[in-house]
C-alpha cells in the first residue's frame, strides 16, 4: 500500500484527531497545574520534547486498545471503555516514560494523574458521541404508509415492550393494545396500555378498537407457532407485520420499529446463527478482501457483512454493470468510512484476472461468481465449464502467483453426486482448489450449501411472479424437496467457515430439514391473501433434465466431521490426481476456445464420473429415485 493510499483512508483522519486531542490534553493539564502558563506539565523540560513522548506512548495505547477497529457511527459505551483504560493505561505508561527517559521527578509528573486522563477522556469520547448522535438524528423515519396508524402488538413481552417504546417516541403509530397467549398478563398493562386478550382474540378486539393493523413482536415463536399467527391474522383482514430479524437489526440503520412484512423466511422455523464473531473480526478485520460476483444475492451480501468488520479495503467484482452499479451504490451510501473499489470485469478474461489480483493484491478472495441456473446450463455446457470451472482456474491460479493467503470458493450440494452440468463443473471446481492447496502456499477451501431464499433465479421470486399473475404455481414434483437457509445466514456461515480451515477443506453448511417445494409454494400463496387450492392452483410439470428430487450434503467418500461451530461441519475431500486434473482442464480450456462441446462433455464425464450413474424421472407421478441425505450424528 502506498502512502498516498494510507493517507486517503478514513481511519487515518481519526487517528489524526486523536493524537491532536492527546497534544491538547496534555498542554490543557500543564497550563492548569502552572495556573495559565504553556510550559508543558514538568515545566523544567522543553515542551516539545514532552509533547513528543507523551504522543508516542499515548498513540501506541490508543492504538492497541482496538479503539481504531470501530466506527464512529456506532460509537457505544465499549468504546468509551476502551477510552478509559486507554487513558488510565497511558497516563500510567507516560509518568514512567518521563520519570525513565527525562529524569522527571515523581512531585514533578504526579499532578498530571489529576488532569491529563480526565481531560483527554472528554477531548476523545464526546466528538465520537456527539458524533454518532448527528448521524442517528439524519435516520429518517422509516414508517412508510404506516402514519398513525391504529396498532395491536402481538406480544407483550419484552420485544413488544420495546417496540412500543420505539413506536410512541418516534410518532410512528398509535398502539392501542397488547395480545399475548400468557395467561398471567390478563388484564395487565404494558407502559400503560392494556393487554386485550389472547392471540386468538385478535378478530374481535380488531374490530372493537377499530385497529388498522398488527404487529407480531414474538422473535421466539417457531415454525408451527408464526403459521397459527399468520393464519390469525389472515381472519382478522387488517393488515399484518413483523418485527425486522435479528440479522437485519444488526444491518445499516435498522430500527426495532422498520416493521416488514411477514415473510417466507418467517415461516421456515430456522434458529438465529450464532457465530464467533471474534474470530470472524480477527480473520477480517485490516485485511484486504476481494469477492467475485459481488453483485449478486451471496456476492452482495458478503459484501455487506465484511464491509462491517473495517477490512482496510473492499474489492468488488462482477461482470454484470447493472449488479456492480447497484451494489457499489449501496457500499457508498452505507459505509461511507470503507475504501473500495469496483471493478466490471470477467473472471474468465486472463488480463483481467491479472490486472485485479495484481494490484490489488488482495489478503483472501470469496469467489462467488459462477452460473448456477440448472436448465439453462444443461444445454450450455461451453459456458458453463468456461465459467465456472476455467474462471475459477485462472482466479485460483493468479492466487497463487500474487500470493494470496486465503482463497474460498463457494460451492453448491449440487455439485455432490451431480445429476447435471452446472453440479458436475462445480464439483470440478472443487477439485481445482483442493489440488491447488497441496501445490501451493495460498490456504484453499470450499464451501458447500443449499438453496437460498429469495436469491436472483431461485423458485421463490418465480412463485411471487405467478401468484401475483394469479396463478398457477408451477412445481415440478410433488415429493420434490430443498434445503434452504437466508442469504444472511449463508454469509454469514461463509465468513465463519472461511476463518476456521489450515486449507484444502470442504465446509458443509448445516441446512437444517430439507422443506418440500409444496409447503413453499402454500406459504406464499397464503402470505399473498390466498388460499392455496381455491384462489391459487398448484400445478406439477415434472422434472426437468438433471434435477434430482432430494439433494445431498455429503458424498458417501467424503467422511464428515464436527467442527467448533456446531453449523458447519467438515467433510474429508477427494483425493485426485493432479497430473490427471491439470492435463484434462488445459484440454478442457482449448475445448472451450474451440467452442468444442461434445469434448468438454467427454471431459467432465471422466473428471465427475458420478454424473453418468444418477438417474433421472421426469413424470410428476413417476417414482424418481430417493437418494438418503448424509446427516451429522447429534
Amino acid at each position: 500500500m502506498n502512502v498516498m493510499r494510507i493517507l486517503r483512508h478514513p481511519r487515518a483522519a481519526v487517528v489524526a484527531h486523536d493524537l491532536v486531542m492527546v497534544i491538547v490534553s496534555w498542554l490543557a493539564a500543564g497550563w492548569i497545574i502552572h495556573q495559565g502558563q504553556f510550559i508543558g506539565v514538568i515545566g523544567s523540560l522543553p515542551i516539545a520534547a514532552e509533547v513528543f513522548l507523551i504522543t508516542l506512548v499515548q498513540g501506541l495505547v490508543l492504538w492497541s486498545t482496538g479503539l481504531y477497529k470501530g466506527l464512529w457511527r456506532f460509537a457505544s459505551f465499549p468504546d468509551l471503555w476502551n477510552i478509559a483504560r486507554a487513558c488510565t493505561f497511558g497516563t500510567i505508561l507516560i509518568i514512567s516514560a518521563l520519570t525513565i527517559v527525562y529524569g522527571a521527578e515523581v512531585r514533578q509528573v504526579v499532578p498530571a494523574v489529576l488532569f491529563y486522563p480526565i481531560i483527554l477522556f472528554v477531548a476523545l469520547g464526546l466528538p465520537r458521541m456527539c458524533y454518532r448522535f448527528w448521524k442517528d438524528s439524519r435516520v429518517p423515519v422509516s414508517t412508510g404508509e404506516q402514519g398513525l396508524k391504529r396498532s395491536l402488538i402481538l406480544g407483550a413481552g419484552r420485544s413488544g415492550a420495546l417496540l412500543e417504546r420505539e413506536l410512541r417516541h418516534r410518532g410512528a403509530s398509535d398502539v392501542v393494545g397488547f395480545l399475548d397467549d400468557d395467561q398471567r398478563l390478563r388484564s395487565a398493562q404494558v407502559h400503560g396500555i392494556p393487554v386485550l386478550g389472547t392471540i386468538d382474540d385478535l378478530p374481535r378486539v380488531a374490530r372493537e378498537v377499530g385497529a388498522d393493523q398488527a404487529i407480531i413482536a414474538m422473535p421466539s415463536a417457531n415454525n408451527q407457532e408464526m403459521q397459527r399467527i399468520v393464519e390469525i391474522c389472515e381472519k382478522s383482514e387488517i393488515e399484518f407485520r413483523t418485527l425486522p430479524t435479528l440479522n437485519d437489526l444488526g444491518n445499516k440503520a435498522t430500527r426495532i420499529d422498520d416493521l416488514k412484512r411477514v415473510a417466507i423466511d418467517d415461516l421456515l422455523g430456522r434458529e438465529p446463527v450464532k457465530l464467533v464473531w471474534d474470530s470472524i473480526r480477527d480473520g477480517l478485520a485490516g485485511k484486504r478482501v476481494m469477492i467475485t460476483g459481488g453483485g449478486g444475492s451471496i456476492g452482495s451480501e458478503l459484501c455487506r457483512q465484511i464491509a462491517r468488520l473495517n477490512p482496510v479495503e473492499l474489492i468488488v467484482v462482477d461482470n454484470s454493470e447493472y449488479a456492480l452499479y447497484r451494489i457499489d451504490h449501496e457500499l457508498q451510501t452505507e459505509f461511507q468510512d470503507l475504501i473500495f473499489y469496483s471493478v466490471l470485469g470477467d473472471i474468465c478474461d486472463s488480463a483481467t484476472v491479472e490486472k485485479v489480483v495484481g494490484e490489488y493484491k488482495p489478503d483472501m478472495i470469496f469467489h462467488a461468481a459462477a452460473y448456477k441456473h440448472l436448465p439453462i446450463l444443461q444445454t450450455q455446457i461451453r459456458e458453463a465449464f468456461r465459467n465456472n470451472v476455467i474462471g475459477t482456474m485462472r482466479l485460483a491460479e493468479a492466487a497463487d502467483r500474487h500470493g494470496v493467503a486465503n482463497f474460498v470458493l463457494i460451492s453448491t450440494d449440487k455439485a455432490v453426486n451431480p445429476a447435471n452440468i452446472m453440479g458436475a463443473t462445480k464439483r470440478v471446481a472443487e477439485m481445482l482448489c483442493q489440488n491447488m492447496n497441496e501445490h501451493s502456499d495460498t490456504r484453499y477451501l470450499t464451501v458447500r450449501f443449499g438453496n437460498v431464499l429469495n436469491s436472483n433465479g431461485s423458485v421463490v421470486p418465480l412463485f411471487k411472479e405467478q401468484i401475483a399473475r394469479g396463478g398457477p404455481v408451477t412445481v415440478t414434483h410433488p415429493e420434490i424437496s430443498r434445503y434452504f437457509m437466508t442469504i444472511s445466514e449463508a454469509s454469514q456461515l461463509i465468513m465463519q467457515a472461511a476463518v476456521l480451515g489450515s486449507g484444502g477443506e470442504i465446509y458443509v453448511l448445516d441446512m437444517g430439514e430439507p422443506v418440500k417445494i409444496t409447503y413453499l409454494a402454500e406459504q406464499l400463496i397464503r402470505l399473498s391473501g390466498k388460499e392455496p387450492g381455491k384462489d391459487i392452483q398448484i400445478i406439477y410439470t415434472g422434472l426437468r433434465p438433471g434435477e434430482k428430487l432430494y439433494e445431498e450434503l455429503f458424498h458417501e467418500l467424503e467422511p464428515y466431521e464436527t467442527t467448533k461451530h456446531e453449523k458447519i461441519f467438515l467433510a474429508h475431500p477427494r483425493k485426485g490426481n493432479w497430473d490427471s486434473l491439470t492435463t484434462e482442464l488445459r484440454a478442457a480450456e482449448a475445448a472451450v476456445k474451440r467452442y468444442d462441446t461434445q469434448k468438454l462433455k467427454h471431459i467432465l464425464l471422466r473428471l465427475v464420473p458420478e454424473m453418468a450413474k444418477t438417474p433421472i424421472s421426469t413424470k410428476p407421478g413417476a417414482a424418481a429415485e430417493v437418494v438418503p441425505i448424509n446427516r451429522p450424528a447429534g
